[in-house]
């Protein structure tokens, strides 16, 4: 999947719980793996100056010497680990560092240290995911750890979220490359999910009749289009172990409380079957706009704060974006 995978620590064993995810990911993909760790001042000290430069460059080095520990441990054998220890603002320097060393994914778990020093969803995590131009993959504290492979030997399984845009789309690949490096050297499998929110109809100025027709209409159009893209995908899954690609298309009025429910309980919002409970999300931070906004602060931000899954973030191309500007994203289910 990646060439360098970032690593975020602050020196507490929660930061600490991404180091065997991402090592999985790092060996399957042959990826290198940079361990990061940032020097903040605390709150109560408003320049480096009044907090001192002496502790400051103390605490750097006691981070480059907490990093060289780690990058030694078992969990890491055989995989090339470098690390950098930097003072700063911790998400603008993790992004920062990221982009240096050319990261292509972000590991880090959503909390960190407690107390002054904490990492909260809301604050380092939020900021990384909410800004990142590459993949992040955010594990929770008293969530799943990836597994890789199931004690069970089922296939490893991500949800992924589409709502007819090329935007949403941009999590597809990025997923599929996660699952089958977390498989390896087993299958892996997606499951596609599309909610499609309540139409908006005035169902005074129309009959019954042609208010369930209006809705058939756009679940047909709606399940087409995934038929479309889970086939698209079955076709283009070259050079990659199998993986097995279920898709299901819902109403919901809460699209945030339709995915996690899918993603946990292996049932979507209406009660029909999937193949079973998901171990990840996979989102794009932007999606449709207007009527059906999906944005990093609406459903993927409500996904990421309300479920305790791994999730993992995408932010699309800048092209994908040009499309958007001009419309031209939004036409894929129409066109089914």
């Amino acid at each position: 999947m990646s060439k360098r995978i970032l690593v975020p620590l602050d020196g507490s064993a929660r930061a600490e719980s991404a180091l065997p995810v991402a090592a999985r990911i790092a060996r399957a993909s042959g990826s290198a793996l940079l361990l990061v760790q940032v020097v903040s001042i605390p709150v109560m000290y408003e320049t480096p100056t009044t907090y001192g430069g002496e502790f400051i460059e103390q605490a750097i080095n006691d981070a480059e010497d907490y990093l060289k520990t780690v990058a030694k441990e078992k969990t890491l054998e055989g995989i090339q680990v470098s690390t950098s220890a930097l003072f700063g603002a911790a998400a603008q320097t993790i992004l920062s560092v990221a982009g240096s060393y050319n990261c292509d994914l972000i590991v880090m778990t959503s909390r960190g240290q407690t107390g002054i020093w904490r990492w909260m969803l809301g604050s380092v995590a939020q900021k990384v995911t909410r800004h990142s131009p590459i993949a992040v993959l955010v594990l929770h504290e008293t969530g799943t750890i990836l597994p890789g492979i199931r004690p069970d030997g089922g296939p490893v399984r991500a949800l992924v979220t589409l709502d007819g845009s090329v935007l949403a789309k941009a999590a597809l690949e990025p997923a599929v490359r996660l699952v089958a490096a977390l498989a390896s050297p087993g299958h892996g499998a997606l499951h596609l999910l599309r909610v499609i929110k309540p139409l908006a109809i005035d169902e005074q100025k129309l009959s019954a009749e042609q208010v369930e027709g209006l809705k058939r209409d756009a679940m047909r159009r709606s399940r087409s289009y995934m038929n479309s893209i889970a086939r698209n995908l079955q076709e283009n899954l070259q050079g990659l172990p199998p993986l097995s690609i279920t898709w299901s298309v819902v109403f919901g009025d809460d699209a945030a409380e339709a995915i996690i429910q899918t993603a946990e309980s292996g049932e979507d919002a209406a009660g029909a079957g999937m193949p079973g409970r998901c171990d990840l999300i996979a989102m794009a931070t932007h999606g449709r706009t207007g009527f059906q906004h999906w944005v990093l602060g609406s459903v993927t931000e409500r996904v990421l704060g309300e479920t305790r899954m791994p999730i993992l973030i995408v932010r699309p191309a800048e092209t994908d974006f040009q499309q958007a500007s001009d419309g031209s994203a939004f036409a894929e289910v129409e066109k089914v």
